[in-house]
């Protein structure tokens, strides 16, 4: 298990998903699977070859909104309501407040100090 404040999970958000699955997977080797995630489409996890579970996601994202064709961060945090209770009097600002995702856990979108976005992830436990 990933230890509290070390980074544990990168998605991809980007306009053309068959394009980064063709470009990843050829220059990669990844190999991927999609998940249906009900009203927000298809979640595709790549994987590595001998490599236990996903090692990151891609989504659809719309070319207009702000962080698409970027990779995203997601730091392991043990409490996610006691670290996002912690974003703003350290100087940064919550973008978004933990939700759940089934089979994952909880995650939460804040802006550090800097205004650069990261995600926190609370995992489910295994």
């Amino acid at each position: 298990m990933t230890k509290h404040g070390s980074f544990c999970w990168n998605e991809l958000m980007t306009p053309d998903v068959a394009a980064a699955k063709a470009f990843y997977g050829a220059a990669l080797g990844w190999t991927f699977t999609e998940e249906d995630m009900g009203e927000n489409g298809l979640y595709t996890l790549a994987y590595v070859k001998g490599q236990e579970g996903p090692v990151a996601g891609i989504f659809e994202w719309p070319e207009s909104q702000p962080g698409s064709r970027d990779w995203f961060a997601y730091v392991a945090v043990d409490d996610i309501d006691a670290a996002v209770g912690k974003v703003e009097p350290a100087g940064g600002k919550v973008m978004r407040g933990p939700w759940a995702i089934p089979g994952v856990g909880k995650i939460a979108i804040v802006l550090d100090a800097a205004g650069s976005a990261i995600g926190y992830l609370e995992a489910e436990p295994m």
